[in-house]
């Protein structure tokens, strides 16, 4: 593919950090290479010496000296060697992406570890997105809303600038935030094949990838991905620590080496404390490891899920209008009867002592009126969910 009409004239106009490129090179170097050119700090003069993590099966992580002044050192902007190592041959065991096997370089598929993740329209407004909205169901992202769209244009216009087509759809295909639905297989062929089409890329933010409640898992669309055309994030988040702001992303290595890029001259690397911690946590688990833990996390929000919808059933039934989502943590209600709910959740419902997130605060018009609202069954017991209900339910009743 020609990746060029993808990338904008401040990210073309990017070229590798030389100070970063020495740092990187030092790091790969054996010790008898001596350095004067990186601005390193002297890793003798911290003050953190050692560290011992406990995890849940009661092993621990040890970062002895020599471990802790790397953890706490500059490190490669594109991520510690041995964590990426091991994250590629996760992709390659969940998704075997097709371009992995390209011969080309352009088509080869690379991987950068990012500091987190955060899905969602705040992140692209600020850039001057023109976005376009497409219709959903319970099912996600509905191909034939995108084809009426895509319509305006004729495919081979996506090699005329002026005709400004379309760049990338954006989506949450799992678990979707707010309203919790997931693509089906058959949806994610038929969009690819748009996406072939009119020549778009596909941005496939998955951070609740590892929050499916459903087996076999849904094929991803890096998985379909025969063009290079699919760029994947995934996310530790959800499933090792939110705090920790560990995520990866994978896609076709000239865009992959523009994220690089932007990170040298931003934060340069994700800490990499961070990640020493998540890559010698995952290399003892193996991989079988990770997923077994991914496993007892699904079984936790199962449970949780279900908590959430037996107190709506008992109490919203009638009042309201939801679909029991497939993956992910979170609920969309539509309530009955009340064309907007933001007076209802930002003023009555916290006088009640209970929090949701309207709907409009998730549209692109904020101010809009929205029926709807997200309901998070993440960190509520199940006896604080059916109480959180049943007061919403009396305030429903009598806003009607």
């Amino acid at each position: 593919m020609n990746y060029a009409r993808f990338i904008t004239a401040r990210s073309a106009a990017r070229r590798p950090s030389p100070i970063r490129v020495f740092t990187e090179i030092q790091n790969r170097a054996p010790k008898s290479v001596i350095s004067l050119a990186t601005g390193s700090p002297n890793p003798n003069t911290f003050p953190f010496k050692a560290a011992a993590i406990t995890i849940d099966n009661g092993k621990t992580i040890q970062f002895d000296e020599q471990i802790m002044k790397r953890a706490l050192q500059y490190s490669e902007s594109a991520g510690i060697p041995e964590l990426l190592s091991w994250l590629k041959q996760l992709q390659v065991k969940l998704h075997n992406p097709p371009t992995l096997h390209y011969p080309s370089s352009q088509g080869q598929m690379d991987i950068c570890v990012t500091s987190g993740s955060q899905e969602g329209l705040c992140k692209l407004q600020p850039l001057g997105c023109n976005m376009i909205n497409v219709s959903s169901d319970e099912y996600g992202i509905i191909p034939d809303s995108l084809k009426e769209i895509l319509s305006k244009w004729k495919p081979e216009d996506s090699k005329n600038p002026e005709k400004n087509t379309p760049k990338f759809l954006y989506t949450v295909p799992n678990g979707d935030n707010p309203t919790g639905n997931s693509l089906t297989s058959n949806r994610k062929k038929e969009i690819y094949e748009l996406a072939r089409k009119y020549d778009f890329l596909i941005i496939e933010d998955d951070p609740y990838y590892f929050l499916q409640f459903n087996k076999p898992w849904a094929p991803t669309f890096l998985s379909m991905d025969v063009d290079g055309r699919v760029i994947r994030a995934d996310s530790f988040s959800k499933v090792l620590s939110s705090g920790l702001r560990i995520g990866f992303i994978t896609g076709p290595k000239p865009l992959i080496e523009r994220v690089v890029l932007h990170t040298q001259v931003s934060t340069l690397h994700t800490s990499t404390f961070t990640q020493l911690m998540v890559s010698q946590l995952l290399h003892q688990w193996g991989e079988e490891g990770f997923l077994a833990h991914i496993e007892r996390v699904i079984d936790y929000y199962r449970k949780q899920k279900d908590a959430l919808l037996t107190a709506a059933d008992k109490w919203l039934s009638g009042l309201a209008e939801w679909h029991a989502p497939t993956a992910g943590m979170f609920v969309w209600f539509k309530i009955k009867g009340i064309s907007d709910v933001k007076k209802l959740v930002e003023e009555k419902a916290i006088k009640k002592e209970i929090l949701m997130v309207p709907g409009n605060a998730f549209y692109i018009d904020s101010s809009a009126p929205s029926p709807y609202f997200r309901a998070s069954f993440s960190l509520a017991s199940p006896e604080q969910m059916d109480i959180a209900f049943q007061r919403l339910a009396e305030l429903i009743k009598e806003s009607l």
